[in-house]
């Protein structure tokens, strides 16, 4: 399915320097803000208290999350656990205080606002937990870069492998950067939406590289930069219609979901858009600069299915 057709091939790598120089500057930024300024790390990671609380009808969620707040807690987690009428709240842990005084004094100001809530129980989330999970966090985050680098160099080549695998940092650390700079707070969810733009961003890379490697099938008299320049232009029907149609149900998410979903959908939402960029402007000029040529992805004699008259030629979508 498609909305439109471009008949003229679009120079996307006239302007790939410029580009890349903001999108290193970017990066740079990013890095520094996490050097200096580092993530706001949720309970999970930090270590903590959770609380059970137990309400005699259906419990506001808001109305909670405020009087929770109104204590000091102003990025704290809560959600219905197990059913309506029960809510967990993680607190982040505080100097001077325990978990038993953090949960009496919350459960004290629930009660001020609804003298059905009761205490179910409390339980002390350790740092070495949050250690544990960092650690498991960064080998998932490392296990996906290898296995998108060894998919890649199989289905490709070396040079469309490293292409991506940059193209795929440069979005993660760019979204860390955000969530660096403003100190949203980082929580597992957020580390599950780091991770499902890798697998987004490699989705819209593959597409490219198939259509290149497609290109460099029929278009003997084309150069290098022509054939790229086709391939980005002759796939922007299909990345309009599924980045769109993506972001609209990521946007819900952020509008209506709550603040349960808030940074989960800000993460992707943010990670889609660069994932765009970087698929087209990053891995594909990335790949032009380490040389990628015909014979890199076209192994023997090809056969010539008719070259077009002038390098706008065959660009429709």
């Amino acid at each position: 399915m498609e909305f439109f057709r471009i008949h003229k091939t679009i120079p996307f790598m006239r302007h790939a320097l410029v580009l890349n120089i903001i999108s290193f500057v970017t990066f740079a930024l990013a890095v520094f803000f996490l050097l200096h300024r580092g993530l706001h790390l949720s309970v999970e990671f930090t270590g903590g208290t959770v609380m059970e609380v137990a309400y005699a009808q259906s419990a506001d969620i808001g109305k909670v999350r405020e009087s929770v707040a109104k204590l000091g807690y102003p990025d704290v987690q809560v959600q219905a656990f197990g059913s309506s009428r029960d809510v967990q709240i993680r607190l982040p842990a505080q100097k001077g205080m325990n978990a038993t005084q953090q949960s009496a004094r919350v459960i004290e100001a629930l009660k001020a606002a609804d003298p059905a809530a009761t205490l179910r129980g409390t339980e002390f989330v350790g740092p070495q937990v949050g250690e544990e999970l960092t650690t498991n966090g960064l080998k998932a985050l490392g296990m996906v870069v290898v296995g998108i680098m060894i998919y890649l160099a199989f289905r490709f080549e070396w040079k469309f492998a490293l292409a991506t695998v940059l193209a795929n940092l440069h979005d993660v650390v760019i979204i860390l950067g955000f969530f660096a700079f403003f100190q949203w707070e980082f929580s597992l969810a957020v580390l599950a939406a780091v991770l499902a733009v890798l697998g987004y961003s490699v989705n819209e890379s593959v597409v490219i590289f198939d259509r290149i490697r497609e290109n460099f099938r029929r278009y003997r008299k084309l150069s290098t930069v022509e054939i790229i320049d086709n391939a980005i232009t002759s796939t922007i029907s299909r990345t309009i219609i599924t980045h769109g149609s993506t972001q609209l149900v990521v946007l819900s998410m952020f509008f209506f979901g709550g603040p349960t979903l808030h940074y989960f959908a800000l993460a992707l939402t943010i990670g889609i858009l660069f994932g765009i960029y970087s698929s087209a402007f990053v891995a594909a000029a990335i790949a032009m600069w380490l040389g990628v040529k015909r014979e890199d992805l076209i192994k023997g004699p090809t056969k010539r299915e008719g070259d077009p008259d002038d390098p706008n030629a065959g660009a429709a979508v």
